[in-house]
C-alpha cells in the first residue's frame, strides 16, 4: 500500500512570499490581531497551557500559532518568528518517552472533551510542526512527530476519536501523510486507516447531502466549521484509496451546499449550523478560514481549477469583510445584507453579539483562528505539477521559487494587483534555459483569456480550468496573462440578485457609525449603525459603469477602493426589517414614483455594513438552452 499520486504538490512554507497589496494586507494583520494578542488576549498570553501555563490548554493556543508560524515566516519578521519558536520549542520539550506531548492539564468550555484521551487540539498544533519543518527544515520535527505518532498508534484503539476530533480526522491524516512521504513508515499508512475508520463519514454525507434546509438543532455534521473542514476529508481519504467516488462526493457536496445553503460571497451560510440561503444569515468567520484551507488542499489533490475559483471568491469577499481594515475587530458571524452590526436577538443559534465587530464577539475560538486565513493562502498560490513543472492557483502578487524541470532553481515574480486589474505580468528567472510546464489556471468566469510571452500570443486550451504551457523557458521571458473581467448578475432566491466581476463581489455600501461599545488598549468591541438608505433595487437593463483608482495600502477599504461600479436603481419602499435584519429581498418590489438613483457598489470585504444581494427590479433577461 502506499499513498495515491495527487496532481499537484504544495510548495514548502517561504517558497512563495507575498508582493504588492498582499505583502500589505500580512503587514497590517502583523500590526493588528496576530502580532499583538498574545499582549492582550490571555487565552493565548503568557499563562497558555502551551507555553507552560495554567490557563487554557485545549484548541485556542495551537489555533493561533497556527497562523501565527507562517505569517511569521512569510514576513520574515525576526519579532513574529521568535513569539512562533516559543510555542514550537516549549512542545518539543514537553515530548514524553511515549511520544506524547503538550499540555498536562486540558480545560475547554462547555465540558465537551471527554475524560479520556482527547485528539483534536492536537491535530492543530501538528500543523504548525509540519509547517514549521518546511520553514526552518529543523531536523528534530521528523523524529518528534514520528514518535508521536507511535503513540497514537498505540492508543487510538481503546481511546478512539470523539467528538469534535471524530468530526476532524482529516487534519490528523494530513499530518500521518506529510510525514509518510519523509520517511515511508509503514506504520504510518496502518494509523491513517485507523484514524480514516473513525472520522465522521463524510463521503456519505457530501455524496447524499441530508441538510436541505436551514437546521435548528446540535449535530456534529452540520455544524458549519465541521463542514468547512470536512468537504476536504473525501480528498484526504482518496490520497489513501485513490477511489474515484471521494472525488464525486467533494463536487456533489460543494454543489448541494451552495443549493441549499450558498451565499454570495462564495460560502454557505452557518451561524452555527448549515442556515439556508436567506442574505441575512450569518457565516461564522472560523468557517471562511478552514473552508479556504479545504479548497487549497483539494486543488493540491485534484488539481482542478474549481476549487481554486472557490478559493479565491472566499478570500477576496468573506475574509475580509469580517475583520476590520486595521485587523483590530473581527465578527464571529458576518451577513451578505448587513444594515446593522448590534447587540440585538436574532433568528440564529449564536448569541445576540455575534455580529458585533470586537475582541471575542460571542465566543473566542474565531479569535484565535483567524489567524491562519491570509498566510496560508500566500502559501499555496503556486504549487508543482509533480512532473517538474508549476501551476498557478491564485494571481495575486508574490515571487515564487521553485525547481523546475531536471532541477533547475526558478523565481517568478507575479505582479499586476489581481484581483483589482484583470492583468497578470509574470517574469522568469532561471539560472540556465530549460524545459517545464506552466500550467495556467482558467477562471470560471472569464470567456476569453489570452497570454503573451515576450510579445507571442500563445494558444490557451483549458481543461479541468487549466491551460497548460509546455515549452523551453529562458531567464528574463516575460509573461502578460491577460483575464477580461466582465460585470454579471447571479440570480438567487426569489429572484435577487448579487453583482460580480471576475473573483470579486460588489455591494452597495451603507454610511458606517462606529459606536465605541466596550473600550480596551488595543481590540475594543463595536457596534456599527446605519447612516445611509439601504433598501434599494437594482434595474434588470442597467449599464453598470467600471472606474478604477489607485491600488492604496488598505484595498478592502470602502472610502479607498481600488475599483467601483456605478448602476442604476431604485427605493425600494416595502422592504423591510425583520428580526434586527434585513428582510427577505422583495420578489415584486414596489417602486412606484421612486427616482432612478445612480449607486456606487464597491468590493463586497470592503464594506462593514451593505446591501450584496438586491431585489431585482424589471424583467430578469431569461437564460434558455438548447438540448
Amino acid at each position: 500500500m502506499n499513498l495515491t499520486k495527487t496532481a499537484f504538490e504544495a510548495l514548502p512554507l517561504g517558497r512563495i512570499k507575498p508582493a504588492g497589496w498582499l505583502k500589505d494586507q500580512l503587514r497590517i494583520q502583523a500590526d493588528g490581531f496576530t502580532g499583538h494578542l498574545e499582549e492582550h488576549w490571555a487565552d493565548v498570553g503568557p499563562d497558555n497551557g502551551w507555553i507552560g501555563g495554567n490557563g487554557e490548554s485545549w484548541e485556542r493556543g495551537p489555533y493561533y500559532v497556527d497562523g501565527l508560524l507562517p505569517l511569521a515566516y512569510l514576513l520574515e519578521d525576526e519579532k513574529l518568528i521568535a513569539k512562533a519558536k516559543r510555542w514550537v520549542e516549549w512542545s518539543l520539550a514537553s515530548q514524553k518517552e511515549n511520544g506524547s506531548f503538550g499540555p498536562a492539564r486540558i480545560e475547554t468550555v462547555n465540558n465537551d472533551v471527554n475524560k479520556k484521551q482527547d485528539w483534536w487540539h492536537y491535530m492543530i498544533m501538528l500543523k504548525v510542526m509540519t509547517q514549521y519543518a518546511e520553514a526552518t527544515e529543523d531536523p528534530r520535527i521528523v523524529p518528534f512527530l514520528t514518535s508521536f505518532f507511535q503513540y497514537v498508534h498505540a492508543e487510538i484503539v481503546d481511546n478512539p476519536l470523539e467528538g469534535w476530533a471524530e468530526a476532524r480526522g482529516a487534519e490528523m491524516l494530513l499530518s500521518i501523510q506529510w510525514l509518510y512521504k519523509r520517511t515511508s513508515d509503514a506504520f504510518l499508512l496502518e494509523l491513517a486507516g485507523l484514524v480514516a475508520g473513525q472520522t465522521v463519514d463524510w463521503t456519505d454525507v457530501f455524496h447524499d447531502f441530508p441538510f436541505w434546509r436551514k437546521v435548528e438543532e446540535w449535530d456534529w455534521k452540520s455544524h458549519v466549521v465541521n463542514v468547512a473542514m470536512g468537504i476536504k476529508t473525501p480528498g484526504v481519504l482518496y490520497e489513501l484509496s485513490g477511489d474515484p467516488l471521494e472525488k464525486v462526493a467533494v463536487h456533489r457536496g460543494i454543489d448541494s451546499l451552495m443549493t441549499y445553503h450558498g451565499q454570495a460571497h462564495g460560502m454557505f451560510s452557518g451561524d452555527e449550523w448549515l442556515s439556508g440561503t436567506h442574505p441575512s444569515q450569518g457565516v461564522e468567520l472560523c468557517a471562511v478560514v478552514e473552508y479556504m484551507f479545504s479548497m487549497e488542499q483539494l486543488t493540491r489533490i485534484f488539481g482542478e481549477g474549481r476549487f481554486g475559483d472557490i478559493l479565491e471568491k472566499v478570500a477576496f469577499n468573506a475574509l475580509p469583510a469580517a475583520i476590520s481594515t486595521d485587523w483590530t475587530s473581527h465578527q464571529y458571524d458576518q451577513q451578505v445584507n448587513q444594515i446593522v452590526c448590534n447587540i440585538a436577538p436574532r433568528s440564529w443559534s449564536n448569541g445576540p453579539d455575534a455580529n458585533l465587530f470586537g475582541l471575542t464577539p460571542h465566543f473566542g475560538c474565531c479569535t484565535a483562528n483567524m489567524h491562519q486565513g491570509w498566510p496560508k493562502f500566500v502559501s499555496h498560490l503556486w504549487m508543482q505539477d509533480g512532473s517538474g513543472g508549476l501551476a498557478a492557483v491564485s494571481y495575486a502578487p508574490c515571487t515564487v521559487s521553485a525547481q523546475v524541470g531536471r532541477g533547475v532553481e526558478a523565481t517568478l515574480e507575479i505582479s499586476g494587483d489581481y484581483p483589482f486589474r484583470d492583468e497578470v505580468a509574470i517574469s522568469v528567472c532561471l539560472a540556465q534555459q530549460e524545459s517545464f510546464t506552466i500550467s495556467f489556471r482558467i477562471p470560471e468566469w472569464c470567456v476569453a483569456p489570452s497570454l503573451t510571452v515576450n510579445g507571442e500570443n500563445i494558444s490557451l486550451q483549458a481543461a479541468n480550468g487549466y491551460a497548460r504551457v509546455a515549452r523551453e523557458w529562458s531567464d528574463g521571458d516575460k509573461l502578460r496573462l491577460h483575464l477580461p473581467m466582465e460585470v454579471r448578475t447571479v440570480s438567487r432566491n426569489l429572484y435577487a440578485i448579487s453583482v460580480e466581476r471576475g473573483p470579486l463581489v460588489y455591494a452597495l455600501p451603507v454610511q458606517e457609525n462606529w459606536q465605541l461599545l466596550t473600550k480596551r488598549e488595543m481590540f475594543s468591541d463595536w457596534e456599527i449603525y446605519p447612516g445611509s438608505p439601504w433598501k434599494y433595487g437594482l434595474l434588470a437593463d442597467t449599464d453598470y459603469q467600471v472606474s478604477l483608482a489607485d491600488i492604496p495600502y488598505q484595498p478592502f477599504d470602502t472610502h479607498n477602493a481600488p475599483i467601483r461600479l456605478t448602476a442604476s436603481g431604485q427605493l425600494v419602499r416595502e422592504w423591510k426589517m425583520e428580526g434586527n435584519n434585513a428582510g427577505t429581498p422583495p420578489i415584486h418590489p414596489d417602486t412606484q414614483g421612486q427616482p432612478l438613483t445612480e449607486l456606487t457598489l464597491v468590493p463586497y470585504g470592503s464594506a462593514k455594513l451593505r446591501v450584496g444581494e438586491f431585489p431585482l427590479i424589471g424583467k430578469r433577461k431569461p437564460v434558455r438552452s438548447l438540448r
